[in-house]
């Protein structure tokens, strides 16, 4: 880090902790945050950022993506996808194990971190994927932000849905556990109720309310049972959200996706197989429950679950298309557009996407921005507004569920680890992120 350019950030609206805005400057020395004050000097060797008319934010901490490698580069790739993090504001990822090979064991998991190092623009960590035969490696591997359990929408090795298998995982050990929690059986069930619609729109029909409400209950029972530290992934209905309003231990936390905010089933219309994916989009009852447990802290985080498909494959007649879409580029701009239009705050939405997912995996230094903190910022214009378009997006998928929306709080620069590695419209891909720790 000593060879990093030291960076003074000048005229910022700075969020700063306590939820309090002040117009200040900040001084990033050697990967840290050492100076917030008014008026620093800057000497020779100092690069200054005049920074008037920007929101100083703490980077975004994406705790859900899928970036596709190894094995399905095709549709992603951990540069391509730390590209279109540095463009949204996200500072640091923490991926899934359904790639090929999955990562389920130690030495999968340290493939991963190899490749993330020679590759990544921001900071990353992995998950480990639970089988029903790998329970020394969910025991043992390390550095892992935790263990990866598909309840549902899952083939192959990584569906654990059989009660004994999950009463292991959940009784040994103490590391955190997050679930996909939809229930397989309602789903098959379902699947043959429905079979012989090709509408995308059939997916939410099939993959309903009820399959995730079970799952989630089953998931918490567990957790209940063992007290151990649970995680639900991308909660989508408001049975789920309220019943974690009525029964949720302290050692449970829950996320959103922006899309689950957003988006419903009436973006089938116009989106068409572009809006399916796993838990499936709801109803607009469920965007206005889901939102109240946002703001009532019985959802404690954002998360994107990014999962690009390429536009052939997307293209083909359900069921043949495949589950999932982009969000780490659009996430920081959609959520404030939502705080702009009234819906939250800008200093909610830093909570939800910065330091609530720092806390909750136990990532230090991270989420704020504080003297001694890591130096992952973001400076995002409020005061403008401009469209998403297919053509600027570096996601390898190419195209975005929102192309098309009028969005504000788009990032200006990205600064990693002190590193600036967006910089008005151009990224700098010499830059590395590090491995993230977890406590």
């Amino acid at each position: 880090m000593a060879n990093i350019t030291p960076l003074l950030i000048r005229n910022a609206r700075v969020l700063l902790p306590g939820d309090r805005f002040e117009e200040t400057d900040v001084y990033l020395e050697n990967g840290r945050i050492s100076r917030i004050e008014p008026n620093i000097t800057a000497t020779d060797n100092v690069r200054v950022i005049d920074a008037a008319g920007l929101t100083l934010l703490p980077g975004v901490i994406d705790p859900q993506v899928h970036f596709r490698e190894p094995g399905l580069e095709y549709k992603e790739d951990l540069f391509t996808a730390s590209c279109a993090c540095a463009k949204g504001g996200v500072t640091s990822f923490l991926e899934m194990p359904n790639t090929k090979p999955l990562t389920s064991t130690q030495t999968a998991l340290d493939q991963k971190l190899k490749l993330a190092s020679e590759k990544c623009l921001v900071n990353y960590g992995f998950f480990i994927g639970a089988t029903p035969e790998n329970l020394p490696d969910l025991r043992e591997a390390n550095p892992t932000c935790g263990i990866k359990i598909f309840m549902g929408s899952m083939k192959g090795p990584l569906l654990v849905d059989d009660e004994a298998a999950l009463d292991a995982i959940f009784s040994q050990g103490d590391r955190l556990i997050a679930v996909h929690a939809e229930d397989r059986t309602r789903i098959e069930e379902r699947r043959k109720l429905f079979e012989g619609r090709h509408d995308p729109a059939v997916h939410t029909e099939i993959q309903d309310n009820e399959a995730a409400l079970i799952a989630t209950k089953r998931a918490l029972r567990l957790s209940k049972k063992y007290q151990r530290r649970l995680h639900i992934l991308h909660l989508s209905t408001g049975e789920e959200a309220e019943l974690l309003r009525q029964d949720k231990p302290e050692w449970v936390t829950a996320e959103v996706t922006p899309q689950h905010l957003v988006l419903n089933v009436s973006a089938y219309e116009t989106l068409g197989a572009k809006a399916q994916m796993n838990p499936p989009l709801k109803y607009p009852r469920d965007n206005e429950i889901l939102w109240q447990a946002l703001h009532d802290g019985v959802i404690d985080f954002i998360a994107t679950d990014h999962a690009p498909h390429t536009l052939e494959e997307k293209s083909r007649q359900y069921p043949d298309t495949p589950s999932g879409m982009p969000g780490v580029e659009t996430s920081l701009p959609v959520m404030l557009t939502q705080a702009m239009a009234g819906r939250c705050t800008v200093e909610q939405v830093s909570r939800w996407m910065s330091a609530n997912p720092a806390k909750g995996y136990g990532i230090p230094n991270k989420g704020a921005i504080e003297v001694g903190y890591d130096a992952d910022v973001v400076l995002v214009d409020l005061e403008n507004y401009a469209p998403v378009l297919a053509e600027n997006l570096a996601t390898k998928c190419g195209w975005s569920p929102f192309e098309g929306w009028e969005l504000t709080g788009w990032p200006q620069y990205t600064i990693v680890g002190g590193q600036v590695v967006f910089d008005r419209g151009v990224l700098d891909t010499t830059v590395r992120g590090k491995a993230l720790t977890f406590v």
